[in-house]
């Protein structure tokens, strides 16, 4: 660790602050993305702080910005990347308590759409870079900050664009990303979920083919009906359990930590026999943990869009559902659509729109070593797990170079805050105690792991 003066934490948060609500105020919403403005108002705080910046855009105001701190010896240790995306996703103005792109200071929290998912990691990630470079701090290995466009939509304009076409900006050996390092509350213990593996894409469209006709002449070949067949087949089915050590782990250590009957039931959930009755108790009373904990066991596949007919008389020859399939890490795109055509049956088409593959990532790093041993300093009683997310991040585009990928967002929640309801839902917030605290758990690992011994 290099031995640098302590730093005035309450100064750097009001400014980490300031620079969040600035970034909530700006309405990146994807689509259309725009993220522009975001990497502009980034830029300018680089340039003030004499940091290596540039802004690439894939299309038109579809703009990431990739930032640098550099070793000041070759060690041989390649780059530590800091990601975040600087999209958000819409949302429903009539259904919040707050402006949702007011970054209204309330209840202890800061409330606005981007406050958990992830303007909070693009503002510590950003400062981690200001703070080293003030600090003067000697570096063993590069810093790369980026903030990409587009992750909401798939990443193709941001992430992905970036590994493919500007691979040395973003070419490193570590990175770090979202979803992880918040508190899980498990009765009187507390968890720091390590994102280590996520769930592949695989977008797909079901079209059924029918016979057209007069709307008063009712036929069993109505494309339609078909079409309805399929979808109701699919929320009513729970495609097979594929229990990865991963989940299996994760579920096994939070479980030691749970009130009864939790501490029970996590583990039984590894029985496929018995897991979807146990699940189906859960879903009564306590829903939303139930979705998550399916999710993580298995496939899934969620009808999102219907298409069918334009006239109220006329029975179309044709139907469709798209439909957003997840597919767990070590499966591919054929096992996947081969469970998926159990449950829907011979006779429809299927069309993949979008698909890429799940990725999962080891544990034994020197990194991950790092994020257990800071996590330790700033909270002794709670307890890092690896885990994996039922849905994707940029990780994937990051793995095509070689990197790890570890989702480490730090913040601190009470148990009256759960971190999956702030993801994409209405009054989206963050503690103000809480971003401080994630602030400073970032800074410090970054510091301890990238410092020049």
């Amino acid at each position: 660790m290099s031995p640098n003066p302590p730093l005035d934490w309450t100064a750097i948060t009001a400014e980490a602050i300031e620079h969040f609500k600035a970034l909530l105020r700006i309405p990146t919403v994807n689509p259309p993305g725009n993220e522009r403005p975001a990497a502009d108002y980034l830029a300018r705080l680089f340039e003030a702080e004499g940091i290596e910046h540039t802004i690439v855009e894939s299309e038109p105001t579809r703009a990431s910005i990739v930032a640098r701190l550099r070793a000041k010896t070759p060690s041989g240790k390649g780059p530590l990347l800091l990601n975040g995306h600087l999209d958000v996703v819409g949302v429903d103005r009539h259904k919040w308590t707050h402006d949702p792109f007011g970054a209204v200071e309330a209840d202890g929290c800061i409330w606005g759409r981007g406050a958990i998912d992830m303007k909070n990691m693009v503002t510590m990630s950003a400062m981690t870079l200001v703070l080293l470079k003030r600090a003067r701090v000697a570096l063993d290995r590069d810093i790369i900050f980026a903030g990409v466009a587009d992750e909401e939509s798939g990443s193709n304009k941001g992430a992905v664009f970036l590994v493919e076409k500007h691979r040395e900006l973003v070419q490193s050996e570590y990175v770090l990303n979202e979803v992880g390092g918040h508190t899980l509350h498990m009765g009187a213990a507390r968890y720091y979920p390590i994102q280590v593996a996520e769930k592949g894409i695989c977008w797909f469209e079901i079209t059924a083919d029918g016979e057209p006709g007069h709307g008063s002449m009712p036929h069993p070949g109505n494309a339609v009906v078909r079409i309805a067949r399929a979808i109701a087949a699919l929320g009513d089915s729970r495609l097979p359990q594929h229990t990865s050590p991963v989940v299996e782990n994760f579920l096994r250590t939070i479980a030691k930590g749970a009130p009864f009957p939790q501490s029970k039931v996590l583990p039984l959930l590894l029985n496929p026999r018995l897991a979807g009755t146990l699940l189906e108790i859960v879903q009564r009373i306590e829903p939303d943990r139930a979705k998550g904990l399916n999710a993580m066991l298995r496939n899934t596949a969620s009808p999102t869009i219907l298409e069918a007919g334009n006239k109220v008389n006329v029975i179309p020859s044709h139907a469709s559902a798209h439909v957003d399939g997840r597919v767990l890490p070590g499966m591919t795109e054929r096992q996947f659509l081969d469970e998926v055509q159990r449950v829907i049956g011979p006779g429809l088409r299927v069309t993949v729109h979008e698909q890429h593959d799940g990725v999962e990532f080891t544990t034994d790093t020197p990194l991950y070593r790092a994020i257990e041993s800071t996590l330790a300093v700033h909270d002794p009683g709670g307890v890092p797990v690896p885990y994996m997310i039922p849905g994707f991040t940029d990780s994937f585009a990051y793995a095509r170079l070689g990197a790890i990928c570890y989702g480490f967002s730090p913040v601190r929640l009470g148990p009256e805050l759960e971190f999956t309801k702030m993801y994409h839902g209405h009054d989206e917030r963050i503690p103000i105690e809480g971003f401080a605290w994630g602030m400073r758990v970032l800074y410090e690992l970054v510091r301890d792991f990238c410092a020049r011994s």
